[in-house]
């Protein structure tokens, strides 16, 4: 099914988003009972066409990425809009990896016979109709696609008009597979109007969409949270520490950090905050110091911090509960383990936080206390991320309590219903 035609005006944008809504909800009941096979020659043959379009691909999102550079959009912004050789082929392999997972679909959990002679199990389902809204990074349009297709669900994206024509070519590459498979084409479509009115239209279809995620900056996530008449799986800021525990191995901790600071700096997993525990601070952080500097980050510190860094700026406040997404890194010393927990659950955002130490006992309890929807132990807490956590992709990161946290993958973009077996049994 073609995508409904786009038109400019107000009223008319409504429309539109309206009947991308309608074909999506038509759409998801041939994606519902779509077999396994056909989705992941789908997903196979929007990694090829994705693959032999590589050259297109580079063109669209350089028309991009110089639009973006004029508009004066900031460097972290413009690392998350860039396509380069190897994230289409990284694009390309995660399409592959979905492919290579076990289909959520269909699957029944363990079944229990009760006292009536049923027979209860629950099997797993599709969501339905998901609205992925989101900035800049173009290659949520594949993951995103490649995410619903797996788990029979249907999707209408809406990418940043920064990356419009990124967007664009890749779904053109995704529409092509789904119709090479023959399965309709309306199961991904793409939002082609910048206008915000049809993110409006879209968070207001509550009869069309089950539920919506959003992908980008705050702003963009809180906007939507408020103003969506459907569910929303989201994260706001990805305000994430690590803690250099007391007795650890320094120059692996420095690895540690050094990596969850400066692998990229506008990806949600990057350390924002480096708690030190008092004993190895003395020692510990005119190390940290002579990396950071030599790679250009900028040091913000507590004042016991500046008693071993004189030279650096004072944290203020405002730094703990900042975001930066940006080659500034805020560093707390602190007395315990205790009190490092007091920190992250007070100024945290429940998205990935890390301990490094050699103490298991202190491990788990940092395991068990610290309420994120990642918790990691020794390693950099850039590893929160789908494709590392072995989802192939992730539609994004939730910090929800309710339904999924953590990377979504498509299990996470399933649902359950029961399934009841008697035998002509009836209810005395």
């Amino acid at each position: 099914m073609a995508q409904p035609e786009r038109n400019d005006s107000i009223n008319d944008i409504t429309d539109y988003v309206h009947g991308l809504g309608q074909a999506a909800r038509l759409a998801a009941s041939a994606m519902s009972v779509a077999d396994t096979a056909q989705k992941n020659a789908a997903l196979l043959a929007m990694a090829s066409a994705i693959e032999a379009s590589a050259p297109l691909l580079l063109d669209a999102n350089s028309q991009d990425m110089k639009r973006a550079r004029e508009k004066g959009i900031d460097a972290a912004l413009l690392d998350r809009l860039e396509l380069t050789p190897a994230r289409i082929e990284s694009m390309a392999n995660g399409l592959k990896d979905v492919a290579a997972q076990d289909d959520p679909i269909g699957a029944l959990s363990a079944t229990t016979r009760r006292p009536s002679g049923l027979e209860i199990a629950r099997m797993r389902v599709p969501l339905g109709v998901i609205g992925v809204i989101y900035e800049s990074r173009p290659n949520v349009t594949a993951d995103a696609a490649a995410l619903c297709i797996k788990s029979g669900n249907t999707v209408i994206l809406r990418g940043g008009s920064e990356a419009a024509n990124s967007n664009q070519a890749i779904a053109a590459c995704v529409q092509s597979g789904l119709a090479e498979a023959g399965l309709p084409t309306s199961a991904v479509q793409l939002i082609e109007t910048t206008d915000r009115a049809a993110v409006g239209a879209l968070l207001a279809m509550d009869e069309y969409v089950d539920v919506i995620i959003p992908r980008g900056g705050k702003g963009l996530v809180q906007r939507i949270s408020d103003d969506a008449k459907v569910p929303v799986i989201k994260h706001l800021d990805g305000i994430c520490h690590v803690y250099i525990d007391e007795g650890a191995d320094q120059d692996r901790a420095i690895d540690v950090a050094v990596n969850a600071k400066t692998y990229r700096y506008g990806i949600c997993g990057s350390m924002e905050t480096l708690l030190v525990h008092r004993n190895e601070a003395a020692e510990l952080l005119p190390k940290l110091h002579s990396v950071f500097s030599d790679k250009g980050v900028e040091l913000r510190g507590c004042k016991n911090t500046l008693s071993e860094l004189p030279t650096i700026t004072t944290a203020t406040d405002a730094d703990w509960d900042t975001e930066y997404l940006a080659p500034i890194l805020s560093i707390r010393v602190v007395d315990s383990i205790d009190e490092a927990m007091a920190h992250i659950a007070r100024h945290g955002s429940s998205h990935t936080d890390a301990i490094v130490t050699n103490d298991m006992g202190r491990a788990r309890l940092f395991v068990r206390q610290v309420d994120s929807s990642s918790v990691m132990v020794n390693a950099a807490t850039c590893f929160a991320d789908g494709a590392e956590y072995g989802l192939g992709a992730e539609i994004g990161i939730s910090t929800n309590r309710m339904h999924v946290r953590g990377p979504v993958g498509a299990l996470g973009l399933t649902t359950e219903k029961y399934v009841v077996t008697g035998d002509y049994t009836v209810r005395g």
